[in-house]
């Protein structure tokens, strides 16, 4: 298979993370007889210091003609860098909204895997960490109270504030069947989370997934109130396959579940649209103090790059292999400094793509 793949090295660390992802995947390609082809583009501060703008016209058009987008890190030191002193529409992380609303980019999937090596940096108690935990939140992206009409007024001398969430029955199916299309290649679970005791919005989005879950059998749903999932996500996460949820609560859990793995530096997302094409890129920012240094860590942009191959190409096996290579690279105890504990080996940015690499064709001898 020839996988067309526009990158997006982006600022900071980005070019560097990016760099490692695709030597990983070129490994994958190689031994499992596959085409890789890469095209860059500008965006983000990046493209600002070439073309004045954060994204070109040109970049989407570039974007657009790719199976998959494959993202570093957008954006610089906010109180330093020139870029943010421009006007909010030209600064880098503008490029990044342009490119979501550009590509209909509505579900943004959010992994959070706690590995068995990295135990012990998750804030849970011991008893709760040891079971570990491997959950993806998958966030309607483009909807709800962040994209509703809104306004401030000033009445009787009193100042007011309106937001107002909105779905409407499209909206909340085309997320369902996204998550339950993604359970299906997991544990067949979907949590579906909202505040039906109170909200329309809510009540409607509870019908319309129970609608969709018709169409899946053999996924198991589960309805769970907002507040609850918040408890829940620390008291017991291992509970969890998929969470399936509105924009603003996803924005919310997808944070609070990051914080639970303890290492920002190991969590990939992606964003889809309504087709197999999807931007996929790591959680973490562009950590402009560490840029050109060679330790950032690389692993969730390369796990990002799994996320990349199991849902734009159907590759499963290859994505099994990419993220086993991360367990045994792990495993036998390298780290980045990020992730660097007493008794194993520090390694930099590029030898840690070195050392996933190599155990890529290792992983499907075996």
């Amino acid at each position: 298979m020839e996988l067309n793949i526009t990158c997006i090295p982006g600022d900071g660390i980005g070019p560097e993370i990016v760099r490692e992802a695709k030597k990983v995947l070129d490994k994958t390609a190689e031994c499992y007889g596959h085409q890789m082809k890469y095209t860059d583009i500008l965006m983000g501060g990046a493209s600002i210091d070439v073309h004045g703008v954060p994204l070109t016209d040109e970049a989407v058009e570039t974007a657009k003609a790719a199976d998959a987008v494959l993202m570093g890190s957008i954006g610089g030191n906010t109180t330093t860098s020139p870029w943010y002193k421009l006007p909010p529409d030209l600064r880098p992380e503008a490029g990044l909204l342009a490119i979501r609303k550009a590509l209909n980019l509505f579900a943004n999937l959010r992994p959070a895997v706690l590995y068995e090596e990295l135990a012990g940096a998750c804030p849970l108690k011991t008893e709760i960490s040891s079971r570990g935990f491997d959950m993806l939140i998958m966030r309607e992206l483009t909807g709800g109270l962040y994209f509703g009409e809104r306004k401030t007024v000033e009445e009787n001398g009193v100042r007011k504030a309106t937001d107002t969430l909105v779905y409407d029955e499209n909206e909340i199916r085309r997320i369902a069947v996204k998550g339950f299309d993604i359970a299906r290649k997991r544990r067949k679970k979907v949590t579906s989370v909202d505040k039906a005791n109170v909200l329309d919005s809510s009540r409607l989005w509870r019908s319309v997934v129970e609608e969709v879950a018709k169409d899946y059998p053999d996924v198991a749903l589960e309805h769970m109130l907002v507040d609850n999932c918040a408890m829940q996500l620390v008291k017991d996460p291992a509970q969890f396959d998929v969470i399936l949820t509105e924009n603003m609560f996803g924005d919310i859990l997808s944070d609070e579940a990051s914080m639970v793995t303890g290492s920002i530096g190991m969590l990939a997302s992606a964003s889809l649209n309504d087709t197999k094409f999807g931007l996929y890129e790591p959680s973490h920012g562009s950590a402009p103090d560490i840029a050109g240094k060679d330790i950032a860590n690389p692993i969730a942009t390369v796990l990002s790059a799994a996320m990349m191959l199991r849902y734009t190409f159907d590759l499963d096996r290859e994505a099994d292999a990419i993220e086993k290579a991360v367990k045994e690279v792990l495993k036998e105890d390298y780290r980045t400094v990020d992730i660097m504990s007493e008794g194993c080996t520090q390694v930099s940015c590029s030898r840690m793509g070195d050392l996933l690499a190599e155990k890529i064709c290792y992983s499907k001898r075996r």
